[in-house]
C-alpha cells in the first residue's frame, strides 16, 4: 500500500473509461505517477498536497489530436477546457527535431507533440520554400506560402521521392505521424498519396488527413474525399485517420458515417474526430474557398468571416481582393447554421459516430490586426480566433451530456481521452500512459465540476471555458481551483518510437476494445 504521496485527490467521483470506474474514490500521486486509486476502505496516505474533489469528477486530462494553437497562450486556453497533451497531427511540422527542441526551449503547459508537415515538405520540394523551425512554424509556412506556384498541383515522381524523404526523416526525428492537408492541394496526385499511405504503413505511424474534398455535389464531393482516405487504408494497412468529419463531410454525414463503420468493422484501419460547431477556420487563400468553389461547398462569401476585422465577406470580388492580398489571413467559415435544427441535427450526429474522438482544430489567437498574440495572461482584449480554441472539450460536456443526454458522462470522457491515446499508442507507447486513471499511468488529470463545466467563447468574443478546478499535468499543477498557474510549464513531448525499436503487431482497428454504451 501507498503510505504517502505528492498529491492526493480525495473523494471525486473518479471515471476510468478504460476499465468502465465510475465512483467515489482517491487518487494519489507520485514524481509524475498515479500510484494508488483508492476506495473508502483503504488506507490514506500522507500527502504534500491535498485536493478536496467531493462533489467534482476526476478524469483523465483530454488528449486533443487536432491542435493548431502550439503557442503558450494557446495551451493555457486549452488547459481551462481540459486538456493536458495538444498535438498538432494534421498540419505538423517540418523540420521536425529543431520544432520540439524549440518548445521544450521555451516550455510549454501542456504535453505536446508534432506529425511531419505534407504541406511543408510540399513546399520545399515544389517551389523551394524554407519552412520555419517553431511550434508553430508548419502553420506559419502554410499561411505565408499560400500563393506558390507548384506546391498545390503534381510533382513529378522524383519531386514524390523527395517529399516523402523529407516525411520519412520527420518520422525518424520523431514525429508522431505524417500530417497530410491534401484538401488545399486537391490537384496533387492520388499516387502520391497513396504511396505516401504506403510509407506511413512501413514506418508503423498513423496519417492524419484532411479531405481532399469539401463539397455536397458530385463529382468532387465530400463522400469521394472520405472514401480516398478509406480506400488508402484498405490498399496499404496504414492506419488512416480522418480529421474533423463534422466538417469535410459538410452534409453527407450519413453517407460518410456508414462508409467508415463498414470498413472499420471489416478490419480497415480507419480513425475520425469532430468538434462541436457548425464553422470552421482557415486561411483565405484555401483552394476550397476560391469564389468558384463556395457553391458547390453550399457556401457563400458572407459565409466567410475574416478575422483581422472581425466581418463578414462582402461579395466575390472582396473575396477576391482579400486571397490576392493577404492568402494566409485567417477566416472562419460558416458551413452550418447552429440556429437551426437540421443543421444542429448533423452536427450532432458527426460528433456521435462510433468512437469519433474529440478534437478541437485549435487556432491561433491573433489581434484586430491579425498578428499572433503574444503570451499575456490573462488575454488582452480585442483578441480573437474561432470558439473551438478555447471551448471544444466544455461544449462538448455541456450540449451533449448535461443539456442533450446524448452521451453519458462516461462515454463523453472517453472519446475525449481514450479514444484519441489508442489512435496513437501503437506508435507512440507513451500514449498508453495516457488517458486513463490507473496505477501506473501519468498523473494527467483534469478535476470539473460536472454541473457547471462549459465554454463561453464565441465568434465574436474569445473567453476561457468554466468549470475546470484542477488540472495536472504529470502531478504538476496548471490550473489550481479554477485559478491557471502562469508560471507552471510542466509540458512533455509526446514522440513516436524510435524506428529501430521492435514494432508491436498492427491490431485489426485501432479501437477495438469494448467501451460504455452511449445513452
Amino acid at each position: 500500500m501507498v503510505s504517502e504521496c505528492d498529491v492526493l485527490v480525495v473523494g471525486g467521483r473518479v471515471l476510468d473509461p478504460e476499465t468502465g470506474l465510475d465512483g467515489t474514490r482517491s487518487v494519489a500521486v507520485t514524481d509524475g505517477r498515479i500510484t494508488a486509486v483508492l476506495d473508502a476502505n483503504d488506507p490514506v496516505p500522507s500527502a504534500n498536497r491535498t485536493i478536496d474533489a467531493t462533489g467534482l469528477v476526476v478524469a483523465p486530462g483530454f488528449v486533443d489530436l487536432h491542435s493548431h494553437a502550439q503557442t503558450i497562450t494557446g495551451h493555457r486556453l486549452q488547459a481551462l477546457d481540459g486538456v493536458t497533451t495538444a498535438l498538432d497531427l494534421e498540419g505538423g511540422a517540418l523540420p521536425v527535431a529543431q520544432t520540439y527542441a524549440l518548445a521544450e526551449q521555451e516550455g510549454r503547459p501542456l504535453n505536446f507533440g508534432f506529425s511531419a508537415a505534407w504541406t511543408s515538405a510540399r513546399m520545399k520540394v515544389l517551389d523551394g520554400v524554407v519552412p520555419v523551425a517553431h511550434p508553430s512554424g508548419a502553420l506559419t509556412t502554410f499561411a505565408a506560402h499560400q500563393a506558390g506556384a507548384r506546391w498545390r498541383g503534381p510533382a513529378t515522381p522524383t519531386e514524390v521521392d523527395g517529399i516523402l524523404a523529407l516525411l520519412e526523416q520527420g518520422v525518424a526525428e520523431g514525429a508522431v505521424g505524417i500530417g497530410v492537408l491534401v484538401g488545399y492541394a486537391p490537384d496533387s496526385e492520388r499516387r502520391e498519396y497513396f504511396e505516401l499511405s504506403r510509407l506511413a504503413e512501413r514506418l508503423g505511424v498513423p496519417t492524419f488527413t484532411h479531405a481532399r474534398y469539401l463539397s455536397n455535389r458530385e463529382p468532387h464531393g465530400s463522400l469521394e474525399g472520405a472514401l480516398e482516405v478509406i480506400s488508402a487504408a484498405a490498399g496499404t494497412g496504414a492506419h488512416m485517420h480522418l480529421c474533423h468529419v463534422n466538417s469535410t463531410s459538410n452534409r453527407m454525414i450519413e453517407q460518410v458515417a456508414h462508409a467508415i463503420d463498414r470498413a472499420r468493422g471489416v478490419g480497415v484501419r480507419v480513425s475520425t474526430e469532430a468538434y462541436p460547431y457548425g464553422a470552421g477556420s482557415t486561411v483565405v487563400g484555401a483552394a476550397f474557398l476560391a469564389p468558384e468553389a463556395l457553391e458547390q461547398a453550399g457556401l457563400r462569401p458572407d459565409s466567410l468571416t475574416y478575422l483581422p476585422t472581425n466581418e463578414r465577406v462582402r461579395d466575390a470580388a472582396h473575396l477576391r481582393e482579400l486571397r490576392e492580398t493577404d492568402p494566409g489571413a485567417l477566416v472562419v467559415v460558416h458551413f452550418l447554421d447552429e440556429t437551426d435544427a437540421g443543421d444542429l441535427a448533423l452536427l450532432e450526429r458527426s460528433l456521435l459516430l462510433d468512437d469519433v474522438a474529440i478534437a478541437t482544430d485549435a487556432m491561433p489567437t491573433v489581434d484586430a490586426a491579425g498578428r499572433p498574440a503574444d503570451d499575456r495572461w490573462p488575454l488582452p482584449p480585442g483578441l480573437v480566433s474561432h470558439p473551438r480554441s478555447a471551448g471544444t472539450f466544455s461544449r462538448t460536456l455541456r450540449w451533449l451530456v448535461r443539456e442533450r443526454g446524448a452521451l453519458s458522462l462516461l462515454e463523453a470522457v472517453r472519446r475525449c481521452t481514450l479514444v484519441p491515446a489508442r489512435v496513437l499508442e501503437a506508435a507512440v507507447p507513451a500514449m498508453r500512459h495516457k488517458g486513463r486513471v490507473q496505477v501506473g499511468c501519468d498523473a494527467d488529470l483534469v478535476v470539473l465540476d460536472p454541473d457547471r463545466i462549459g465554454d463561453r467563447a464565441t465568434y465574436t468574443h474569445l473567453a476561457p471555458s468554466v468549470g475546470v478546478r484542477h488540472l495536472l499535468v504529470g502531478g504538476t499543477a496548471v490550473v489550481r481551483d479554477g485559478e491557471l498557474m502562469t508560471d507552471a510549464l510542466p509540458g512533455r513531448p509526446v514522440r513516436s518510437a524510435p524506428r529501430d525499436a521492435a514494432r508491436p503487431p498492427s491490431p485489426p482497428s485501432p479501437l477495438s476494445p469494448p467501451r460504455p454504451p452511449v445513452r
